[in-house]
């Protein structure tokens, strides 16, 4: 595996309000992602979870430290080249899938290419619709989907421009229990067979164990950030060891 990192945080800190009631949502965390590497993120209600994942996505910006995508700290970018960075080197997977109704899967996961203007688009989400084993449900809209099918589309619509790193923010927390095993495996797909870097929230210990590397933190820190070795309660005894259970 390629020892650059896609994505670097360097003591990232990220406080809200003012005194004497400032919340110190992320205190000092350095973290760095590889290519091709599945990283989950893991702790308590609270913990600076979600917020490094909007600091790394470039949707919150930090009180202090950086975030380096490329080896590029994105802070000192303009708006408009930002907003570029983030649509062809990044992807998004929510946990409530954010499809729009009244589009089929395919012009779905081809929206990202539709705003960049790509003529491809249509092509390029099928491709990317069949791969994540969908080559049956081209023309269906959301509605005719299971959920587990909608966060393939969601994960399709990610990968479409070709990302760097896929940001997935509890995608599995919408799910039962198979679809989410079955998305888990996707994901871990995306790092293993397709080489993207996946960097993944979850509250749920069986899908952290999908992943490479889990980080766990509490209140805003990182305190541990360790190897997994693909069996299914690895991450439980992961967070066991450090107090979480």
């Amino acid at each position: 595996m390629p020892t650059e990192a896609i994505v670097e945080t360097r003591d990232l800190v990220r406080t809200y309000g003012v005194e004497p009631n400032v919340v110190r949502a992320l205190d000092g965390v350095s973290l760095q992602v590889k290519p091709g590497e599945f990283v989950a993120v893991m702790g308590p209600s609270g913990c600076g979870k979600s917020t490094l994942l909007n600091l790394v996505g470039g949707l919150d910006t930090p009180t202090s430290g950086s975030v380096l995508i490329d080896g590029t700290d994105i802070a000192t970018l303009p708006d408009e080249q930002l907003t570029t960075l983030r649509r062809r080197r990044l992807g998004f997977v929510f946990q409530f899938f954010n499809l729009i109704p009244v589009l089929d899967a395919t012009e779905n996961a081809a929206l990202p290419l539709t705003l960049d203007g790509a003529s491809d688009a249509g092509r390029r989400a099928e491709e990317w619709l069949r791969r994540v084993g969908l080559g049956e449900r081209l023309r269906n809209r959301p509605d005719q989907l299971s959920g587990g099918q909608q966060q393939r589309v969601a994960i399709a619509r990610a990968l479409s421009t070709d990302p760097a790193l896929v940001l997935a923010d509890e995608p599995t927390g919408n799910l039962d229990s198979a679809s989410a095993t079955e998305i888990a495996g996707l994901l871990a797909q995306v790092a293993h067979d397709w080489g993207r870097s996946v960097l993944m929230v979850t509250h749920d210990p069986r899908i952290a164990s999908f992943a490479h590397r889990l980080v766990l933190m509490r209140d805003g820190a990182i305190i541990d950030d360790l190897p997994l070795d693909g069996r299914p309660d690895a991450a439980r005894d992961a967070m066991d060891r450090a107090g979480m259970l």
